[in-house]
């Protein structure tokens, strides 16, 4: 796929589909735990099988609506590791999309917290929920990695379809056997920051969160292709195949 073929979308279509798309990911997310929370009063499991079951259900939609125009990052892990594994290749995220990518990520993030909070009568307010240990930062490590290594080795063979639905399901059940609940996204981890609810993450947590992430993207991208050595020529396939 050619950088300068008409038809790949706009650089303005692509940004706003990555903050959108973003954005309703974050709502998602913080939105369902606001509502687990209150339909689901001390019941913490409960309220983790209705996040993560309406988070995994809801990004694989949410890539199939905006895949087609930016390729449905809505991580800068994702956005960082196309670019450096594609930036020999035809086809591949530009490097002036780069930053544009991740300004528009993470504003969209923290406009979906807003816009839960909104929704649910629930002030913006910095959370107290202090997610930091080792075993918490670890699973952030594997979350990520495991994430980063499915999309790109998806990207050689799969369709559309089934990129939505093995994104969806794998967060789904990362949030189950990973200690940290798998953010698994920078982005993310920012915007929980700035509600004081079940989805929420302490100030404090988001700096550790972030490296153990950038860790895990790293670790995923050297499996990836230690195992599909000819990667790089999909990177730009990557959520998914971007077209108008």
């Amino acid at each position: 796929m050619n950088e300068h073929a008409p038809h790949r979308p706009s650089p303005a279509r692509r940004f706003l589909a990555e903050f959108l798309g973003t954005a309703l990911l974050v709502t998602t997310v913080v939105g369902s735990g606001i509502a687990a929370q209150r339909l689901s009063p001390g019941d913490t499991g409960l309220q983790l099988l209705e996040n993560s079951l309406t988070t995994a259900l809801g990004l694989a939609v949410f890539i199939l609506m905006f895949g087609p125009v930016s390729g449905a990052h809505f991580n800068p892990v994702v956005t960082l590791a196309d670019y450096v594994l594609g930036r020999r290749t035809a086809g591949a995220l530009p490097a002036r999309d780069v930053v544009p990518y991740l300004v528009a990520q993470i504003l969209g993030g923290i406009g979906g917290t807003l816009l839960a909070g909104v929704m649910f009568d629930v002030a913006p307010a910095f959370s107290g929920n202090n997610r930091v240990s080792f075993g918490h930062l670890v699973g952030e490590v594997v979350a990520t990695a495991g994430l980063v290594f499915l999309i790109f080795a998806l990207a050689r063979t799969a369709t559309p379809t089934v990129t939505a639905a093995a994104a969806g399901a794998y967060i789904g059940a990362a949030y189950w056997f990973t200690s940290s609940t798998s953010f698994a996204n920078p982005t993310v981890t920012i915007a929980r920051m700035f509600t004081d609810t079940f989805a929420g993450i302490a100030p404090v947590a988001v700096l550790p969160f972030l490296v153990a992430q950038l860790v895990g993207g790293a670790i995923g991208l050297m499996l990836v292709v230690a195992l599909y050595p000819r990667v790089a020529a999909t990177a730009g396939d990557v959520v998914v195949p971007a077209h108008s």
